[in-house]
C-alpha cells in the first residue's frame, strides 16, 4: 500500500516529533516513543534552509556581468562546519546565507566544494560557534525497495521546516538534470521534491539515505535523491582538498537483443555482452578495447545483453561498476574477439573533452571581439543559449567527443555575433558559423584565435575562413583600432576579450 504523508514542524518542534512517532493518537507515548521524538528534534535542527543570491552568466551578450537572480534550498549538518546541499543550489552563487531552524539569524557561507557532475556540494560558515551543539548526520546506506523514508527540507511555500514520508518505489541509473550530460545511480521515492527541498537529507532509521535534489514534472508525488554510493565517493574525492571528477572508460555500446546479430558475433540465446561499437581516441579504453568487441564482464560482474550488471544486489547500468572508482584505479574487463575471450585491465582516467556536453557554472562566458565579429568556444551553454541550427556546427558539436575532434581542436570557435559597423557590413551570413582558420593558419584554440587577431603588426588584411563556407570573410587591418572604438562605445562593450573562465 501506497504510504505518504506530509507534516510541517512549527516552534513547537519537539511536541510534534513525538506525535509523528507515534503510531496513532490515541496509543500512549512509550519510552522507546519519546526516546526516538528526541532523537528527530535534534536531527532537524540539524538541517538549515540555505538561501542563494545569484548572478547567471549571458553567453549572447558576454562582456555584460549576466542576469542577477537567487533561490533557496537545503542543507544539512555532516561534520563540524561542514553543510551538505545540491551543487545546483549554490551553483553561480554570489553570496550565500544558512539558517537555522527555529532561528531568525542569517549566517554567511562559503562553497567548499562543490561536484556538477554528481550535484552535490559542501558549504561551511564563517561562525561556526551557534552550531557547535548540533549532531552530524551519519551517512548510511542505500535503502531497500518498499521501505519507508523521510524527506527534510524548506521546501517553497513556507519558511518553517517540512517533512514527508515516501517509500523507496525504484532504484535505477538515470540522467542527473543539472548538467544535462551525467548520469549516476539514483533512488525513487514517491514522495514529491519540490523546490527548496533540493540539498535536504532524506532519512532512514535516522542515517542519510540520500539527498533530494529532483522531481518528475510529468508524475505527481515522483521524486528522486541522491543515494549514498555517489554522496560516499563524492567525500572520498575532496578528501584530499580538491574535486577529481568521473573517471570514464570512453567506450559506446550496443545491447544485443537481435537474434540475427547474436548469430553474427557467435552469441547462443542467453550469452553475455554488449556490442562495443566506438572508443573515444584518449580515453581509458583507447588501444585495449575496439569497435567489434564483444564485453562480457566488469571485474568480474557479468554485463547481460541490456548492458546491465548485478551490483550490490541490485541490477543496474555497467557504468555504476566504474563510477565507483578514481583516476587511477583499475578495472579488469572480459570481452571476445574475433570469437576469441580476452581479458585486460584498464587504468581509469577522467574525460575533459566529455564536459563539451555539460552545463558549465560559476565560470564566465570565454569571448574575443574584433571589428564588431564576437567570437566564442562551443559548448553545451552556448549551444543552449544560441539555438544553432547550421547543420554543420551540429556535426561539429556531436563528434567533438566521440569522432575525437578534441585531439585536434580544443575548442571550436563560433561567430556567434556581428555588432553591426561599416568595417563589417554585409557579413552576417557568416553568423552562426564555425571559424576554420585565420591568414591560412587553422584555428585550435579561443586564445590562439584572439593572438591571431591582435598580432604586434597588423597586416593589410585579415582573412577569416570557416568551415562549409566556400569564401573567406575579409576585414581590412587598417581600419580596425577606429571600428573597434565605436564598438566599443555604441555597444557598451566595457571590455573587447576574455580568455579565461
Amino acid at each position: 500500500m501506497k504510504l505518504l504523508t506530509s507534516v510541517t514542524c512549527s516552534a513547537l518542534l519537539l511536541t510534534q516529533a513525538i506525535s509523528q512517532a507515534q503510531e496513532t493518537a490515541t496509543k500512549p507515548e512509550s519510552p522507546e516513543t519519546v526516546a526516538k521524538a528526541l532523537q528527530l528534534a535534534d536531527i532537524y535542527k540539524s538541517v538549515v534552509r540555505i538561501e542563494v543570491a545569484t548572478q547567471v552568466p549571458d553567453y549572447k551578450t558576454p562582456w555584460n556581468a549576466g542576469r542577477f537572480s537567487g533561490g533557496t534550498g537545503t542543507g544539512f549538518l555532516i561534520g563540524k562546519n561542514k553543510f551538505m546541499t545540491n551543487a545546483h543550489v549554490v551553483s553561480d552563487a554570489r553570496r550565500v546565507l544558512i539558517t537555522m531552524h527555529g532561528s531568525s539569524r542569517k549566517h554567511a557561507a562559503r562553497v567548499l566544494h562543490v561536484a556538477h557532475d554528481c550535484d552535490l556540494a559542501l558549504l561551511e560558515v564563517e561562525d561556526f560557534t551557534p552550531f557547535e551543539d548540533l549532531p552530524h548526520l551519519e551517512i548510511g546506506d542505500v535503502p531497500a525497495l518498499e521501505s519507508q523514508v523521510r524527506v527534510i527540507g524548506y521546501p517553497v511555500g513556507g519558511e518553517r521546516i517540512s517533512v514527508t514520508r515516501g517509500v523507496v518505489s525504484r532504484i535505477d541509473f538515470r540522467p542527473y538534470s543539472h548538467t544535462r550530460a551525467d548520469s549516476h545511480l539514483v533512488v525513487q521515492i514517491d514522495a514529491a521534491i519540490n523546490p527548496g527541498n533540493s540539498g535536504g537529507p532524506v532519512l532512514q532509521n535516522g542515517k542519510v539515505a540520500g539527498v533530494a535534489f529532483q522531481g518528475l514534472t510529468s508524475a505527481d508525488n515522483t521524486g528522486y535523491m541522491i543515494p549514498t554510493p555517489v554522496v560516499k565517493r563524492f567525500l572520498k574525492d575532496i578528501e584530499d582538498g580538491k574535486y577529481d571528477h568521473y573517471v570514464e572508460i570512453g567506450t559506446y555500446e550496443f545491447e544485443l537483443f537481435n537474434p540475427a546479430m547474436r548469430k553474427v558475433y557467435g552469441l547462443g540465446p542467453d550469452s553475455p555482452g554488449v556490442l562495443i561499437t566506438k572508443v573515444t581516441p584518449g580515453s581509458s579504453a583507447d588501444g585495449i578495447l575496439q569497435p567489434g568487441d564483444i564485453l562480457t564482464a566488469i571485474d568480474g560482474n557479468t554485463v547481460d545483453s541490456s548492458g546491465n550488471v548485478v551490483f550490490a544486489g541490485e541490477r543496474v547500468n555497467m557504468n555504476e561498476i566504474v563510477e565507483r572508482k578514481f583516476v587511477g584505479d583499475t578495472v579488469k574487463l572480459n570481452f571476445i574477439r574475433e570469437g576469441k575471450e580476452q581479458t585486460a585491465d584498464v587504468t581509469l582516467k577522467t574525460l575533459p573533452a566529455a564536459r563539451m556536453y555539460a552545463i558549465q557554472y560559476g565560470q564566465k562566458p570565454r569571448y574575443t571581439i574584433q571589428g564588431g565579429l564576437v567570437f566564442q568556444p562551443l559548448n553545451l551553454n552556448l549551444y543552449s543559449a544560441h539555438k544553432f541550427n547550421n547543420p554543420r556546427v551540429r556535426r561539429l558539436f556531436a563528434g567533438y567527443l566521440k569522432d575525437g575532434i578534441f585531439q585536434d581542436r580544443k575548442d571550436i570557435i563560433i561567430l556567434t555575433n556581428v555588432l553591426e559597423d561599416p568595417i563589417n557590413s554585409f557579413v552576417t551570413s557568416f553568423e552562426g558559423n564555425a571559424l576554420a582558420s585565420i591568414n591560412d593558419t587553422k584555428v585550435t584554440t579561443l586564445e590562439q584565435a584572439h593572438q591571431l587577431l591582435n598580432p604586434e603588426k597588423t597586416p593589410e588584411f585579415f582573412v577569416l575562413e570557416f568551415d562549409g563556407i566556400d569564401r573567406p570573410l575579409i576585414l581590412p587591418g587598417n581600419q580596425l583600432k577606429q571600428a573597434n572604438e565605436r564598438v566599443q562605445r555604441n555597444y557598451g562593450v566595457s571590455k573587447s576579450h576574455n580568455l579565461e573562465n
